[in-house]
Formats: C-alpha cells, structure tokens, sequence
C-alpha cells in the first residue's frame, strides 16, 4: 500500500508550517511549553483529527472508489516485494508516532500522555487503512502489515521507556532505476510516484547513533552508523524471476547495506526552528560511503550512496 503518501503529508505540513512564519516568531512558536498549555494540546488533537480525517476521506475517494467492495478478509501477501512493503510500514508508523509525540511535547503535555496519545497515531492511521484495504476486494488486510505497524510504534515507545531517548532510528533513502519504466502504472512514471511505488530505488535503513551507547567516549555526539535494507529486479509482487522483451530475464535479490549517517537532532543549536526542521528531515538517510553485499555481487563499495 501507499504508506509513504500519509507520512511525505505530514513532513510537508510541518515545512509549509515552517515556512510561513519570520525567524523569531516562529522560534517562540516552535519552542515546547514547559508546562502543559491547553489550548496548544487542544490545537494537536483538532489539526491531527482534521488532518487524518482529510487524508482517509481522500485517499477512499482517490483509490479505493474505483474498485469494487467486498466483505471483510485477511490476505496473507507476506512473500511480496521481498517484504519490502512491510519495513515501509515499520518505518512510516515510527516516524508517524514520533510526530505525534513530539507535538504533544510541544503543547507540554506529560511524558504518559506523549506515549500513549501522540505514539499511537501511526499505528491507529495506519490501521484504519488496513480496514479500507480488508474491505476492499482488490486487496485485503495483511496480517504481516499490522505485525510491521505495531513493531514500528514498539520501536519508538520501547526506546523511550528504556532509554528516554531515540538510539535506533528507521530512515529511507532512495535512488531511480529502469524498472519503472517498465511498468509506470504499477511502479510509478513521475518521480514522486516512483519514490512512493519502485521499490527498487527504496533502502531502509537502522541508524544507530554510536555516542547514546558509549557516553563516555569522545565518538561525535551526531556520528551514526547505519545498516540497511533493498531488494532489486522487482517489476511485479511475487514472481521470483520476470523475463521482459526489452532486456531479457531480471532475477530479484536482495541487498544489504552498511553506511555512516548522521543524528540531525544531536546538533546542538539553541534555534526551535532548526531543532524542528532537524527532527523532521532526520528521517531520511545522508548520503555517504557506503558498503553494499548482495547474494549474486558480494561485496561492492559505493563512495557516494543514496
């Protein structure tokens, strides 16, 4: 399914946001209340109830209308894209619910409330569209779907019960490739479609931030090292290998990946207005050196990967 479309929806409101005030005003706006401010928690609720109620009404009409409905049931399509689709879902329910967090922060709201209220959004979000998707005789409810979105919010609440902080954080990257111009309609013909569908171009990554596990040390504070995960020579969900006319027969695989990254919100910086524009874009990958193994290359080296 399209995760991707109700997150890049979020990182676009908060930039928009970001935008349309001056510097100052918008730091003091941007700075989280140290107590909790009521209106400000009231203002969360309303813009993320209006928001996810926008979205889901728009994404029914825009793709579900078009095909027929049918009683509710579960697909089991855990064999798919190389399961590419599921970490999706991971890493769009943690980022989903670390912004709902941190705007409860914002309104300053408690530690309990943050977590229970603001880290459940992407879970709840993304829940509802599995119903649409149950409902729909196209697809149907993936159980591997709700595993991936439920282990996505348990990453962001465990590390914060554990922890109180963000160790690991899930990040994308993504680069074009010839697929999709193979099969548009299914892999995307303009670039906003094809980093949303070609799965092929997709990297997910694990960024662990090295100075959170060894205080001690004198590692930069931003340093992270970052494993990752892709799959290449996907033109359809389940066929192991795809003969096209034009360039013969394309053999799926996967592709593992390891790489230096940097912690955006371990800069230090006094400016709410970077803090915020560090945390949002903090879910994406920095390109770097990076090291690729894959079962056919083995190993191969890449002095600039995105």
């Amino acid at each position: 399914m399209i995760f991707h479309k109700r997150f890049c929806f979020c990182l676009s409101f908060f930039f928009l946001l970001s935008i349309g005030y001056a510097q100052n005003s918008l730091d003091r706006f941007l700075t989280p209340s140290d107590t909790l401010n009521p209106k400000r928690k009231k203002t969360v609720f309303i813009s993320e109830a209006a928001l996810g109620g926008l979205t889901l009404v728009g994404l029914n009409q825009l793709w579900y209308a078009d095909y027929p409905r049918s009683n509710f049931h579960f697909i089991n399509d855990n064999s798919e894209w190389l399961q590419m689709d599921k970490v999706g879902h991971f890493y769009s329910t943690y980022h989903l619910g670390r912004l709902g967090s941190e705007m409860l922060q914002w309104s300053g709201a408690t530690k309990k409330q943050q977590l229970v209220y603001g880290a459940s959004l992407g879970l709840a979000f993304l829940t509802v569209v599995e119903v649409f998707d149950g409902f729909s005789t196209e697809w149907g409810a993936s159980p591997g779907d709700l595993i991936a979105n439920l282990s996505g919010s348990a990453l962001y609440v465990g590390q914060e019960l554990v922890w109180k902080e963000q160790r690991i954080t899930p990040k994308f990257s993504f680069h074009s490739t010839k697929y999709a111009a193979l099969r548009p309609n299914v892999l995307g013909s303009s670039l906003s479609e094809k980093i949303i569908k070609d799965y092929n171009g997709q990297t997910y990554w694990l960024s662990v931030n090295l100075y959170s596990f060894f205080k001690d040390s004198k590692i930069p504070i931003w340093l992270n090292v970052a494993v990752g995960y892709g799959a290449d020579g996907m033109v359809s969900g389940n066929s192991e290998n795809t003969t096209i006319a034009s360039i013969g027969s394309i053999e799926r695989t996967r592709q593992f990946y390891l790489s230096l990254d940097v912690d955006l919100t371990k800069i230090e910086t006094k400016s709410h207005f970077l803090k915020t524009f560090f945390s949002v874009f903090n879910s994406l990958k920095i390109p770097a050196p990076t090291l690729e193994y894959t079962p056919r290359e083995s190993f191969k080296g890449h002095l600039i990967y995105f």
